[in-house]
């Protein structure tokens, strides 16, 4: 492991970059906070305040499933009004160039798609908060639908106008299983690729941390940037413990 500073780190990544055949980005909560939207385990992350809701407990309470969609909908505003940061536009930059061919995200706020990640290159393996599913028939609601139905019932958890199923917003909870699709072109990215980019993630949250690992363990070079250590740092190659989006800003301009 090379634990380098932000000037050695950005010439020696920027290299590593220019030398793979096929890199991949695997990004977490880090890379948005920059956007202003919090992350989860910091001191002043989101689970310092309230505890997560696992999927199981939404499923069986109705109770639980007012609470979520109050706590969905009252954290709306933040992620509606948050813009890519630099670290989203260095990221996409690397994906229009062709220097990295998949963007594998823990995380949900769409803003890789809006600094200009395409679809077929993104893979969201952690769900999106662009829009709502049923989860018996798998019917698609919009957000802004989904809302009026709430505010028209006086904050009751909507039912699917389809089926009568349960509607949850198109992410995945604690003890949700984690989408197959998904989790397939993960895997594969990670199995194809040379050099494997996780940033702004702890690398805590299994299977999502799995990733990097398979990817390290399958012949590909693998480097951390994240403003903390992680507990994967002993297997990188290079870790950087600096502002993502400075530095990513500078790794682009270097290409």
């Amino acid at each position: 492991m090379i634990r380098a500073g932000q000037a050695d780190g950005i010439a020696r990544l920027a290299e590593m970059i220019r030398e793979a055949q096929r890199a991949v980005v695997f990004t977490g909560a880090g890379i948005s906070t920059e956007s202003g939207i919090p992350d989860f385990r910091s001191p002043s992350g989101l689970w310092t305040r309230m505890k997560p809701i696992l999927f199981q407990d939404f499923v069986r309470s109705r109770e639980i499933r007012r609470e979520a969609w109050a706590r969905r909908f009252s954290g709306e505003d933040t992620i509606a009004k948050a813009e890519p940061n630099a670290g989203h536009r260095a990221v996409a930059r690397l994906v229009e160039q062709d220097k990295v061919s998949d963007v594998i995200t823990q995380n949900v706020d769409g803003l890789h798609q809006r600094a200009g990640v395409p679809e077929d290159r993104l893979i969201e393996i952690h769900g999106t908060v662009r829009y709502c599913k049923c989860l018996s028939c798998g019917a698609r609601y919009e957000n802004d639908e989904v809302r009026a139905m709430w505010e028209a019932t006086g904050g009751e958890a909507p039912d699917c106008t389809v089926c009568g199923g349960i509607i949850k917003a198109a992410t995945i909870s604690f003890g949700q299983p984690m989408p197959e699709l998904e989790m397939e072109r993960a895997n594969l990215a990670a199995a194809q690729c040379d050099l494997m980019l996780a940033i702004g993630s702890s690398l805590v949250v299994f299977p999502a941390a799995g990733i990097p690992i398979s990817a390290k363990r399958n012949g590909a070079r693998l480097v951390i940037l994240n403003r903390e250590e992680t507990e994967l740092d002993h297997m990188a190659d290079l870790v950087i413990n600096a502002e993502i989006g400075p530095v990513l800003s500078a790794v682009t301009k270097v290409n």
